[in-house]
């Protein structure tokens, strides 16, 4: 039985060339990045190499480049940080933020005495942001606005230019988790209003472990991981040699890629689509035209009593999706996303994340979709 992968979003498969390299990083590139012998300075042009890759397809300065272990690093560091180092007095976010930033928030409302604000959403997953200048216009109290691009779950999109704007008029720090952006979506952030993003390797083909976080060089940070001097003094720690090397190669490729890969997704979820209305009466989560092209959140005419058997079912089958994050599907609350933008009648029933990537194909969509078919039929 061949097994079919639809939970991208959550991580993807880590391409060949990339495994290759680390391979080779590992086995040639041992020396400590921070040594001044030749061992050392091999393994420290491979991390200064890609830092000047990635500030070259975004538009930045390299030094505005920090290297970490991924999203969730990236935003505890970015948000902690701003509020620590700016002396942020409020921070305004959603409901719908990935688990890494309203936790993370919280946890600066009760240590920081921050206030907190949540801004109201649509049913279509985006923040308003008549409602954010409202806020924003009511106080002079220095604030973090922190909002996703793309939503992990439901892949609505925000546009970081208005926001990005609103808040520069109103001389607010601006952070957005980018996790599902970076490795999908071009960025010019020399055009872009924003202080702090983040990326995680993973999400576009390369290793898990490694990711980074932008932050605009009048917006510095105090350090995070104390103990030594690497990235800018800001995360102290020997870095991971062989895993930069791997995000290197995955950057690389997914941006050279980008426009021929792109095409292919999004026409396998533009078919994807069309099969699930022939077939039922489903419900598109969040955004039909302002979203992500390797997310789709469909609500089946399933009730969620029938969720274990389905899950169980699709295993069986080798079909990998999703009912939510992945960071949070060993949980059996409701996702809080849907909770957010789905009545208490739609809530009750099931919900499941299709995300795509270049390996998937429209014989894989079919497969699918009968499956469902015949799951409905007999229940």
């Amino acid at each position: 039985m061949s097994k079919i992968y639809f939970d991208n979003a959550a991580t993807t498969p880590i391409s060949n060339d990339v495994v290759e390299i680390m391979y080779q990083v590992m086995k040639n590139n041992f020396g400590n990045p921070s040594s001044i012998h030749s061992f050392g300075r091999e393994s420290r042009s491979i991390i200064e190499l890609t830092r000047k890759n990635i500030s070259e397809e975004l538009n930045v300065k390299p030094s505005e480049i920090i290297f970490t272990s991924g999203g969730t690093e990236s935003n505890n560091m970015i948000i902690k940080g701003a509020v620590e180092t700016h002396k942020i007095e409020r921070i305004i976010t959603t409901k719908i933020e990935h688990k890494a930033v309203l936790e993370t928030v919280e946890s600066c409302k009760i240590k920081y005495h921050v206030e907190l604000i949540y801004l109201p959403i649509d049913n279509k997953g985006l923040p308003s942001l008549i409602e954010l200048e409202k806020i924003l216009d009511s106080s002079n109290k220095r604030t973090l606005v922190s909002l996703m691009h793309i939503n992990n779950e439901i892949g609505s999109m925000i546009d970081l230019n208005e926001y990005g704007k609103l808040c520069k008029k109103y001389n607010s720090l601006f952070h957005s988790d980018t996790v599902q952006t970076i490795g999908h979506y071009k960025l010019d952030l020399s055009k872009l209003n924003i202080d702090f993003l983040t990326c995680s390797a993973h999400k576009f083909h390369g290793p898990k472990g490694i990711g980074f976080a932008f932050l605009r060089n009048n917006s510095k940070l105090n350090s995070f991981i104390e103990g030594g001097s690497q990235e800018r003094g800001l995360r102290g720690g020997t870095e991971s040699i062989h895993n930069i090397a791997g995000l290197n190669l995955a950057f690389l490729n997914a941006y050279k890629n980008l426009e021929k890969d792109s095409k292919k997704i999004k026409s396998i979820k533009k078919y994807f689509i069309e099969k699930l209305n022939q077939e039922f009466d489903i419900k598109i989560n969040g955004c039909k035209d302002e979203s992500s092209y390797t997310i789709l959140n469909i609500l089946f005419p399933i009730s969620i009593s029938k969720k274990p058997i389905l899950n169980f079912k699709l295993d069986l089958q080798g079909i990998a999706c999703s009912g939510g994050s992945a960071c949070q599907s060993g949980s059996d609350k409701p996702s809080h996303v849907l909770s957010e933008i789905l009545g208490p009648d739609l809530i009750k029933n099931i919900s499941i994340r299709f995300s795509f990537s270049k390996l998937n194909s429209i014989d894989e969509v079919d497969k699918v979709v009968n499956f469902f078919k015949e799951f409905i039929n007999e229940n």
